[in-house]
This record gives structure tokens, C-alpha cells and sequence, in this order.
């Protein structure tokens, strides 16, 4: 393990309180890699981790209790050390057995060769205790690895899938575009009715040009007429009663002449 300090140390010290626990972790640890793990590599390692928290936590309290041990031992040898020369007195004036003195003597010489026992106790277990808590920390930090590259790969996965809605959305309307753009050349229903208004309007065309054919005979008939009329008909047609007046009065005139 190259992100771990004393891994060996830390192997021998799990085999030995928690037996295979420690094989485990190690794999967990030194075959995990966040950028390629599946999700079920992330629930191995998260599992380990919580396996391994509760350990922490009996670690913890196993340290505390062989810490309050060393801690009342050290106590009880310290106070029965202050006890020395009130049982010399005692002893001499009569007032205290050797035997009892004896005896206390025979417990404070076994406290003094159980403390660093105790002591040595007491350092395994916050040893083993710390080195718990760096694969804890060791752990943590992995999984923390895992969830930021699954993060970082949902919002990839995210805005690829944006992209691509995106592009398919302008080939979409490229396509509509296309397809409006390509009826006035394309669409057979506005061939056919394109080819209809150009035949009906050929056909009133046709008949334009019949109905000038046959209108002509008739301006020209009326035109003659019209010339005839205007010859049959006497200088005076059309005279105002002023101008007849005036070409009657001008009649009698001469006839009085």
C-alpha cells in the first residue's frame, strides 16, 4: 500500500485482532482506482469502510479502557508509595503486623511490575487504534475520489446527451427545411396543380383570342354603320333650339331679300 504508512504494522496488528479483515482491506485499498471503478466496486469498498469504522469504534474504546487501567494503576502506586513512612511508624510502634505490611509490600512490588505491562497495553491499543483511523481516512478519501469522478462523469454524460438532443434537433429542422424548400421543385401535388393553372390558363387564352376573332366582324359592321348613319342623317340633326332658331331666322332673311 503506497498511500499508507506502516501498512505491514497495520496488516499484523487487523490479522491479529479481526484475522482476514485485514487481507480485505488491503486488497480494498491497493486494487481500488476511482477513475475506472463500477459502482459495485464502490459498494465493496463502502462496505469495507463501514466494517472497518465499527472496528475503529471498539478500537476506541478498548484504548480508553486500558488507558483508565494504566491511569488507576499509576494511581495505586503512587498513593501506596506515600503510605511508606506511616507503616514504618505503625510497624515500629506495634500498631501493624509484618505480615500485613508484608502483604501490602507484595502488591505494590506486583503493580509496579504490572504497570508497564499495562502501559505497553495501553500503547498497542492506541496504536492499533490510530492506524485504524488512517484506513478509515484512507477509505473515506477513495470513496470521496469515487463519488467526485461520478459526479464529474454524470454531468459529462449529461451535456453529451444535451449535445446530442441538440444536433438532433437541428437535423431536424435542416430536414423540415429541406423538405418546405423542395416542394416547389419536389412535391407532385403542386406539379399537378401548377400543370392545371397553366392548361386553364392556356384555355382562356384561347378563347380570348376566338372571341376577338369574332368580336371583329362585329366592331367592323358597326363601324360601317355608324359611317352610314352619320351620312343619312341631315345637316341639322343634332342642332341646339338656339342654332335652329338662329339658321331659321337667317332662312327668312334671305327668302325677304
Amino acid at each position: 500500500m503506497s498511500n499508507l504508512k506502516g501498512w505491514n504494522l497495520t496488516a499484523r496488528l487487523i490479522s491479529k485482532h479481526f484475522g482476514v479483515l485485514g487481507d480485505k482491506i488491503s486488497e480494498a485499498i491497493a486494487n481500488f482506482d476511482p477513475e475506472t471503478a463500477t459502482e459495485a466496486d464502490r459498494d465493496n469498498l463502502a462496505d469495507t469502510l463501514r466494517q472497518t469504522a465499527q472496528k475503529l469504534a471498539a478500537a476506541r474504546s478498548s484504548f480508553e479502557k486500558e488507558r483508565q487501567d494504566v491511569a488507576k494503576l499509576r494511581t495505586l502506586i503512587e498513593n501506596d508509595e506515600k503510605a511508606f513512612d506511616v507503616l514504618a511508624t505503625r510497624l515500629q510502634s506495634g500498631a501493624i503486623t509484618e505480615a500485613t505490611v508484608n502483604l501490602f509490600c507484595d502488591e505494590l512490588e506486583a503493580n509496579k511490575a504490572r504497570l508497564p505491562i499495562e502501559q505497553q497495553e495501553e500503547a498497542d491499543a492506541q496504536e492499533y487504534m490510530n492506524e485504524l483511523q488512517k484506513i478509515v481516512d484512507a477509505l473515506s478519501q477513495q470513496l470521496a475520489e469515487f463519488d467526485a469522478q461520478a459526479k464529474k462523469a454524470l454531468k459529462s454524460l449529461a451535456a453529451a446527451h444535451a449535445q446530442r438532443d441538440l444536433q438532433e434537433l437541428r437535423a431536424s429542422r435542416q430536414q423540415q427545411l429541406s423538405e418546405l424548400g423542395g416542394l416547389k421543385t419536389k412535391s407532385s401535388a403542386l406539379d399537378a396543380l401548377t400543370r392545371r393553372a397553366q392548361k386553364v390558363a392556356n384555355d382562356a387564352e384561347g378563347l380570348k383570342i376566338i372571341a376577338d376573332i369574332n368580336q371583329k366582324p362585329r366592331d367592323q359592321q358597326a363601324e360601317l354603320d355608324a359611317i352610314r348613319k352619320s351620312v343619312a342623317e341631315p345637316e341639322t340633326a343634332g342642332e341646339t333650339a338656339l342654332e335652329r332658331l338662329r339658321r331659321l331666322s337667317g332662312k327668312v332673311e334671305t327668302q325677304v331679300a
